[in-house]
């Protein structure tokens, strides 16, 4: 089955030092970017990661120090991934709670601005747990009734996941699927708007999953105390809270965007503030910087009056 696809859809893969977002890098990373009308390219690369690979972690992907130690780090290859994305929509395996914020990371540890508003993300993890529930391996058993052969390398791995995501339009074609609310659905379609829509669950605003989208569509905090609260509820109540997630150990991209909304949370404060100053004060003119003249008439001279211009110009 081919996908209907206006603009490309890139599937990709990362191998990394470990499972922590703000810690860990990548060392390997394989995209397939796929564009409308079914043209392939496929971009992979081994990475320095410039720290230690932990040993579990080798033994997981198969990648060691000695693999690594002599190729260019990502910051040196950082603009030729991001050249190859393009504006491709982004699709994986698990990515949305881990490849897409550890590529932001390092993205911004290098300095390069790549954006993720306006794409769309598909999660086929996300189809296949909702659906299925199982892992990558046994996803392509059961969809592609084939074994995977040389699992958790990356490039098998992400042609792996697009198979499956193309087995899954054609086994869940007109299927129906009920949330959690009863609702009942058609969800897995051919349309990777309609796939960004359903594989999203949380819903996040910053992929690491700190910070949420609730229903009314505002980003809430999604931890700690003040979990399912919004945002911008919070700057309001505590803002030191602000301040202290910025200092804190917390993925880059989740500081960028809570920057982005602390900025619209102040600008916002800034203009209501003006706004009520100018109701509350009289306002001046612009060309004599004096208030303007009041309708009431002008109260007649005294010798009080006269007698205190005296005393203040010395006259």
């Amino acid at each position: 089955m081919e996908l209907h696809l206006k603009r490309p859809l890139a599937f990709f893969d990362l191998e990394t030092t470990g499972v922590n977002i703000a810690v860990d890098r990548i060392v390997e990373i394989a995209i397939l970017k796929i564009y409308p009308g079914g043209k392939e390219e496929v971009l992979a690369m081994r990475i320095n990661p410039l720290m230690p690979i932990p040993a579990e972690s080798s033994l997981f992907h198969g990648i060691f120090d000695e693999d690594v130690k002599d190729l260019p780090s990502f910051k040196e290859r950082a603009l030729e991934v991001k050249e190859f994305l393009g504006d491709a929509d982004l699709a994986g395996y698990n990515s949305n709670k881990f490849d897409v914020p550890m590529l932001m990371e390092e993205f911004i540890r290098a300095s390069v601005d790549f954006s993720l508003e306006d794409r769309a993300f598909v999660d086929v993890q996300n189809i296949f747990h909702q659906m299925e529930q199982r892992t990558l391996k046994a996803a392509y058993k059961f969809y592609c009734h084939e074994n995977l052969d040389n699992a958790h390398t990356a490039e098998a791995d992400v042609r792996a996941t697009y198979e499956v995501l193309k087995a899954q339009l054609s086994k869940y074609d007109g299927v129906e699927y009920e949330d959690k609310y009863g609702a009942i659905s058609r969800p897995v379609v051919n349309d990777v708007e309609a796939l960004h829509k359903f594989t999203n669950l949380s819903n996040p605003v910053d992929f690491a999953g700190r910070l949420v989208y609730d229903e009314d569509g505002d980003p809430c905090i999604n931890f700690g105390k003040h979990k399912g609260k919004k945002v911008l509820n919070v700057f309001e109540t505590e803002p030191s809270y602000y301040a202290w997630m910025q200092n804190g150990d917390f993925p880059l991209y989740t500081k960028k965007v809570l920057e982005k909304l602390w900025n619209e949370y102040r600008n916002t404060k800034k203009v209501k503030r003006e706004e009520e100053q100018g109701s509350n004060f009289p306002k001046r003119d612009l060309n004599t910087n004096r208030k303007p003249k009041s309708n009431e008439p002008d109260k007649p001279i005294t010798n009080d009056m006269l007698q205190q211009l005296q005393g203040k110009f010395g006259k």
